[in-house]
């Protein structure tokens, strides 16, 4: 079995062969990591396309602006009303698949408009343990995943890239936020802002991962990982007056903690 280091000697060869290329962009760490190779490997053909919509919170765009900048790569920016895609606002089950679609569809137009011989999104090969439909999108427009194809897991990309010198290779994974919200509520802008405002809140006071899941447009659902559960409690008044004051009436500590997909255990065997 190849180890990192061999793996990323493959995902080096790949990108070459491609020539040139439009890497989805979101300033995550895996996106980070891939965009920063292909820069690597390919120079000025490799350029960064970035979403910009309601799904990401603000502070995501700034940093993946930031990251451009700092490492001379060229970012275009893709601004999309999510929220008026066909069927996304009911929030359907596989609403990622949709999602991806219409989003990469666009992304695919504009390096076809660049003259960039293809796409490349960052999803690592742990994102196929979970329920992921968008991958489904992905796989029927050709996209590529050469992080998936190279092999490499969420470990090994944080670790290559702090060997790499990436100043994000530990930060924390921060999904869409329309992740946040139950499969068949309605998603709406106040709702989004209110959990981006909710989390951005945690980040400010200090937790390390965090996710505000948002129930029936009035709950808020705290997770947190288990070993900072006793100081979320110990925050509980500042937090439950804050929350409050976004517009949430009620205000609740998940003690299960922080785990990834959570909003995907209501689906049962449907999500295998």
């Amino acid at each position: 079995m190849a180890d990192s280091h061999e793996k990323l000697a493959i995902l080096k060869s790949s990108l070459s062969a491609l020539g040139s290329a439009a890497i989805a962009f979101s300033g995550g760490v895996d996106s980070s990591f891939l965009l920063r190779v292909a820069h690597d490997v390919l120079g000025e053909k490799a350029v960064a396309v970035t979403v910009i919509s309601c799904f990401v919170p603000r502070r995501e765009q700034e940093e993946a602006r930031d990251f451009c900048t700092r490492n001379g790569i060229r970012q275009l920016e893709l601004a999309v009303d999510v929220l008026a895609l066909p069927g996304l606002v009911r929030n359907p089950a596989d609403r990622c698949y949709h999602c991806k679609k219409a989003l990469f569809t666009r992304i695919i137009g504009l390096a076809g408009d660049r003259g960039l011989s293809c796409v490349c999104e960052g999803s690592n090969m742990d994102d196929t343990a979970d329920y992921r439909p968008g991958l489904k999108a992905i796989a029927e427009l050709g996209v590529r995943s050469p992080l998936r194809e190279a092999g490499l897991y969420k470990a090994e990309i944080r670790e290559l890239s702090r060997e790499l010198g990436l100043p994000g290779w530990n930060k924390p994974s921060f999904a869409c936020l329309a992740s946040r919200i139950p499969y068949g509520e309605p998603l709406t802008k106040e709702r989004l802002s209110m959990v981006e405002q909710a989390e951005q809140l945690l980040l400010d006071r200090g937790f390390s991962q965090f996710r505000v899941r948002m129930h029936g447009g009035s709950l808020a659902r705290i997770e947190v990982p288990s070993a900072e559960l006793a100081r979320l409690f110990a925050d509980r008044n500042f937090l439950v007056q804050t929350f409050r004051d976004l517009g949430f009436t009620y205000v609740t500590m998940d003690l299960q903690g922080y785990r990834t997909g959570a909003m995907n255990e209501t689906l049962g065997k449907e999500a295998d």
